[in-house]
């Protein structure tokens, strides 16, 4: 496989190469990153191939759209596939500090949960100035569900369902102005609730379907038969597959990093990356369309494009099948989905 390899979604005239490139850390998620950093990520990621580009309003508070947008409009629209993200409005707000939400620096716009039918348009609307980009191929509803919300969440549901927010999206996507409209969220059981009252189509889902964590299997299988395509976001598991020792954003529990130290060994066993098994199993599964990595600068674009061109044996993954560590059931490279 290659990074430049592409799979269209099942029921939307878009086409996503088979790594693309997330950009939080264009808002300087963790640590200052600065327009140069970003743009080094960027250009190496383009040269090396990647053509599918996934951002979202709350990145930066603003900031990650305006810089992807800035080097975006450089290159011919039908050349790279954009996605963004609604429900949150960015209002202008002088008291934002110096660090919020785990961004440094953030833009003095803070974030307003906004899922009903104005919302969307105006958080829509937003990004269209911003980004400099009339027509952003995919549009993800970000992080509804309880997981975000807590006891909120049903009042936030409501706005999506009889507050209009899906018949906003729909209306979107009716008259061209994205081709393409799912749910960027880190729960799959969110997505599920979404599949019985809308017709959407894909998801970006971080962090579920990933070698630490394969609970969302049957639901991957129910969106293959759908025809509804799987962005598998957070490939790393926050890091945890990359040499951190965080999970799911938080400290990693003492199981996981049991279940971490076995696969390791595995991969020492068998002269595997890692990070190499973490890229390429995802996207065995026959509903995962790309898998989406953050990145800071052109050097970990770099790892991440040789990560993703290492040859793995059968053998490996067969391992990990006997220790456990792969769910029955779910496909596996070089096996067929």
């Amino acid at each position: 496989m290659s990074v430049a390899d592409r799979r269209k979604l099942p029921h939307a005239d878009v086409e996503l190469t088979l790594v693309g490139l997330g950009c939080a850390q264009m808002g300087n998620l963790y640590r200052r990153t600065s327009y140069e950093e970003c743009a080094g990520a960027f250009n190496a990621a383009w040269d090396a191939g990647v053509r599918y580009y996934d951002t979202a309003p709350f990145y930066g508070y603003t900031r990650s759209e305006r810089r992807l947008g800035t080097m975006l409009t450089d290159k011919p629209r039908g050349d790279y596939v954009l996605s963004t993200k609604v429900g949150r409005v960015m209002v202008p707000d002088e008291t934002v500090g110096a660090e919020e939400d785990s961004y440094l620096d953030p833009l003095p716009f803070r974030p307003k949960y906004d899922y009903s039918y104005d919302g969307i348009m105006r958080s829509f609307e937003a990004s269209q100035q911003r980004l400099g980009i009339l027509k952003p191929d995919i549009l993800y509803i970000h992080d509804i569900g309880s997981m975000t919300h807590g006891d909120k969440h049903q009042h936030y549901w409501q706005q999506l369902t009889t507050g209009g927010g899906f018949k906003a999206l729909g209306e979107l996507r009716s008259q061209g102005l994205t081709k393409a409209i799912g749910l960027g969220v880190n729960e799959w059981e969110i997505v599920a609730d979404a599949m019985q009252v809308f017709d959407i189509d894909c998801a970006m889902l971080a962090g579920r379907y990933t070698l630490l964590e394969q609970k969302s299997l049957a639901f991957l299988d129910e969106c293959a038969a759908k025809g509804v395509g799987i962005v598998v976001a957070g490939p790393f598991n926050s890091g945890l597959l990359a040499g951190n020792r965080k999970f799911n954003y938080q400290d990693a529990p003492a199981e996981i990093l049991a279940q971490l130290d076995t696969l390791n060994e595995a991969c020492a066993a068998e002269g595997v990356s890692i990070q190499a098994a973490a890229l390429q199993f995802p996207l065995a599964h026959k509903a995962v369309v790309t898998v989406v990595s953050g990145a800071r600068t052109g050097e970990q674009i770099t790892s991440n494009v040789k990560w993703f061109s290492e040859k793995i044996p059968a053998s490996f993954w067969e391992t990990l099948k006997a220790k456990g560590l792969i769910a029955d059931g779910a496909p596996i490279p070089g096996a067929g989905a």
